[in-house]
């Protein structure tokens, strides 16, 4: 079992083990309740399980931060084992903080990983392609992980202060809409691992973009703790709004008690760690 600090007793987030091909576990946490119709699998990796080191360690999932290439791949790898496939059944956001929303297939599996994306941006990516593993990459924005079992389709987005702020969760339900026919009223969501209230500060500017885009919400979205010009924003809270508003019902909601800063030894964190880390990643795929 990880030792990880929750910031309530609900637990949405359960710890789930693989084992790699050296027999070594892989670590990870999960939303039971995006499985409990048995279409679809989510996996939400954790620093452990891979082959990085130092700073990336150990399963690091980004590229271009000064890990090796063989390490990130095997560290994809053994996630895409977990799924019971291979990296060429994987696609990967291409993330940039905005807020456009891709439908995949088939045809783009491998990008991100095994070829270089071809999108200018894809914060979110969604699919009703069975056996294609979404990604989604992290350390301290919000994963954001979607379920229809009805029209049998799924969907991951990263939703940073500026694709929460310009409401990426309600864009990815209505690309699912638009592509699938989901119902808002069917769909499973997941609000991920990612950096708390209580240590997410921002600057005055950021705070004035939160209050223009959720109007008459403010109190339940910033609080002011005396540091002059400065907010604590609540990210979950934010994203759970979007995504009632957007037509998802609140008891088909799980918003983790996993903060990423809080937890900087089992997750990756940029503030926690001063900008020298590795990503994790957020994953969904249909069964």
């Amino acid at each position: 079992m990880m030792k990880i600090t929750r910031k309530g007793t609900k637990e949405t987030l359960l710890e789930r083990d693989f084992t790699n091909r050296d027999g070594s576990l892989l670590p990870s946490l999960y939303f039971p309740t995006l499985e409990r119709d048995g279409i679809a699998m989510n996996l939400i990796s954790t620093r452990f399980g891979g082959v990085s080191e130092g700073q990336f360690a150990s399963l690091n999932l980004t590229r271009g931060r000064g890990d090796s290439e063989e390490n990130v791949r095997e560290n994809f790898t053994r996630v895409a084992a977990a799924f019971g496939t291979d990296l060429l059944h994987c696609v990967c956001s291409h993330q940039v903080h905005e807020t456009n929303v891709r439908r995949v297939g088939k045809d783009d599996a491998g990008m991100g990983i095994l070829r270089p994306s071809e999108w200018e941006s894809a914060d979110g990516i969604v699919t009703n392609e069975p056996g294609l593993v979404l990604a989604t990459f992290y350390a301290d924005c919000v994963p954001l992980l979607f379920v229809d079992p009805v029209r049998r389709a799924v969907g991951a987005s990263h939703s940073g202060w500026r694709g929460t702020v310009g409401k990426i969760g309600a864009k990815t339900v209505q690309t699912m809409e638009w592509e699938f026919g989901t119902d808002p009223a069917d769909l499973l969501v997941g609000i991920g691992p990612s950096i708390c209230a209580d240590h997410y500060e921002v600057s005055g500017d950021v705070a004035e973009e939160f209050r223009k885009a959720f109007p008459g919400q403010e109190n339940r979205l910033l609080e002011y703790r005396g540091n002059p010009g400065h907010v604590q924003l609540n990210l979950w809270e934010a994203c759970r709004i979007t995504l009632r508003e957007a037509g998802v019902p609140e008891e088909n909601i799980s918003v983790t008690d996993i903060c990423t800063a809080c937890n900087p030894e089992v997750l990756f964190s940029h503030r926690a760690s001063h900008g020298k880390r590795g990503n994790i990643g957020a994953f969904v795929m249909l069964r």
